[in-house]
């Protein structure tokens, strides 16, 4: 997993940016995930939720720096590391190894792919409830042959988290020759959706699939925060109606 800040980030990274009430991100560096090659490059984001006075609910966890982890002191205390799905986790170990009190929640198949990375206890991310943050925040697996990812809903602020079943890539912060795949992958900016290959994944869960989707449409979220490309600060569900129009019709 290489690192490339180039033009893709989106900048100040490693750092906490507030998005509404008890929600921030962080926007993180770009890794090159995919064939041996072109590795395509992504941009990465986290998102970090405080629920009562301290505790600390870190989406999908990016680089952590020196100065970051002296930002989230100041915020509270990580107490959940959530890693939403099987390529959503490298830096997990990190955090885990700086908040060693922090519990870890991984989704289906994430031990299987990281390996010994994952040396230490978790609990998984395979039910609707049952969790410590359910008053604050909705928890559903999205299952697919590939992967299962698992969403999240921040019932006060109206926030949902998303990994990959939405990518939406600016076509000015990408390589020139990314456009096109990103645009026939249906991930193009203002128009981001789930991946082309992703959708396969999907294809022999599809009524299930569109069941979650009308339950996340159900939630109308306000904003959608997505790991890779721009996210979406309003109009939250008209945004998942659209990018999941290929289930839903």
């Amino acid at each position: 997993m290489g690192d490339d800040h180039g033009t893709m980030t989106y900048e100040p990274l490693n750092t906490l940016k507030s998005v509404a009430d008890d929600v921030w991100i962080v926007d993180g560096p770009v890794i090159r995930f995919g064939m041996p090659w072109p590795k395509i490059p992504f941009p990465t984001r986290m998102t970090i939720i405080r629920i009562g006075k301290s505790d600390l609910f870190v989406h999908s966890p990016t680089r952590l720096t020196e100065d970051l982890k002296t930002e989230i002191g100041k915020l509270g205390q990580p107490r959940w590391l959530i890693a939403p799905n099987r390529i959503h986790y490298w830096w997990t170990p990190v955090w885990k190894a700086a908040f060693p009190e922090a519990e870890v929640y991984l989704a289906p198949r994430v031990k299987e792919q990281a390996g010994d990375r994952i040396d230490f206890p978790y609990s998984d991310l395979d039910r609707e409830r049952g969790y410590p943050w359910d008053a604050q925040i909705a928890t559903l697996p999205v299952t697919g042959n590939y992967m299962t990812e698992v969403v999240f809903l921040h019932r006060p602020s109206r926030t949902l988290l998303v990994a990959d079943l939405i990518e939406n890539f600016e076509p000015d912060k990408i390589p020139f020759w990314m456009r096109w795949l990103v645009w026939f992958g249906g991930c193009l900016d203002p128009n981001g959706g789930t991946p082309r290959d992703m959708r396969l994944t999907f294809a022999k869960q599809k009524s299930r699939f569109r069941t979650a989707v009308e339950t996340m449409i159900a939630w109308n979220p306000e904003r959608i925060i997505l790991a890779h490309g721009r996210w979406y600060d309003k109009d939250g569900a008209r945004e998942l109606r659209r990018a999941f129009r290929w289930v839903l019709n």
